[in-house]
């Protein structure tokens, strides 16, 4: 697969990564088959996926030591980026959910995810969700320790403002910024994706394929289990859904054109933004796995570019609460 810089200060990784939250969490058939998603792990790094994407909050804990333990017993931890994530479980308050980004908190976290992981390193080290009652400065402090010291190769944040990652640069550098962004997220186009490229930090897209829903395979809510996520987020809410479709529509009619999957072409388009664009779609399926990669090598048309991109925003927010982004 190619690879890219993940901006200024990072590692190559494949322009294609793999986020690893649905085997353990969140969706339907989550927690179900551990054996089968070290499989996907293991399958997606015969296929040149170097970019692994989880947290402590996916379980919690148990998406960690899946990785974790399906890389040592393999022994192929150092062809990968371990990315994980902290600051969504208080561990300064007996684990409990909950935004912190406290030094004190940093420091407990990583130790733990160090130890699931079993590895002596994390390679890109993100803060989940920003703290509103800690400066970002006092957050990127205890980050930039942790690089000193070895224990984490780089660090990111996750759905943060501009202005606080201009903070946060300003104390460190930064490695990447993760937001989601797809052909039914746009929101990054307007200013952050300008300000990221200003400053040399790589931007790492999670539900690139909003939520499955750009597959075209989701079609009504009774698809998923009855915990899945999806189920109260707005954007699958009846009216929503419906009107969401005609994303997908467009999606499928370009599918046709070029022989391809609507999840390729939702990639494709991803990836045509930019170099500097890693997406990391999620998945417990190999066979997604290479249907994924296959967005790598498919080259669409200015003409066809446009149209996707002419499509306009989905409807609906895209969480119920959506007070924890953008920060």
């Amino acid at each position: 697969m190619k690879t890219t810089a993940l901006g200024q200060n990072g590692p190559r990784v494949g322009r294609i990564g793999l986020g690893l939250m649905g085997i353990s969490a969140f969706y339907t058939g989550a927690g179900q088959d551990d054996a089968g998603g070290a499989r996907t792990i293991l399958g997606a790094l015969d296929r040149g996926v170097t970019l692994l994407d989880t947290a402590e909050m996916y379980g919690p804990y148990t998406n960690e030591e899946l990785l974790g333990r399906t890389l040592a017993e393999a022994g192929r931890r150092d062809e990968v980026v371990i990315a994980t994530k902290f600051g969504t479980i208080r561990h300064t308050d007996g684990d409990q959910p909950g935004i912190d980004g406290s030094p004190d908190n940093v420091r407990t976290a990583v130790e733990g995810s160090l130890r699931r992981l079993q590895t002596d390193r994390i390679d890109l080290y993100y803060q989940h969700r920003m703290d509103p009652s800690v400066p970002i400065e006092d957050t990127v402090g205890v980050l930039a320790d942790l690089v000193r010291e070895g224990k984490i190769g780089g660090y990111g944040l996750s759905e943060a403002s501009v202005a606080t990652i201009r903070r946060a640069h300003a104390v460190h550098p930064m490695t990447a910024v993760q937001t989601e962004y797809s052909l039914w997220t746009r929101d990054p186009e307007a200013e952050l994706l300008p300000a990221l490229r200003e400053l040399g930090i790589g931007f790492v897209p999670y539900s690139p394929l909003g939520r499955g829903f750009l597959t075209g395979r989701i079609r009504s809510v009774d698809q998923l289990d009855e915990d899945d996520f999806r189920r109260n987020n707005p954007r699958f809410e009846d009216e929503a859904l419906a009107a969401n479709l005609r994303i997908v529509d467009v999606i499928e009619g370009v599918a046709g054109e070029v022989d391809a999957t609507p999840a390729q072409v939702a990639l494709a388009w991803l990836l045509a933004q930019g170099e500097d664009i890693v997406p990391i779609p999620g998945t417990r399926k190999l066979e997604r796995v290479d249907e994924n990669i296959g967005a790598t090598e498919l080259a669409l048309t200015d003409d066809q570019l446009r149209r996707l991109s002419g499509v306009g925003p989905a409807v609906g927010d895209r969480y119920a609460d959506m007070s924890s982004v953008n920060r």
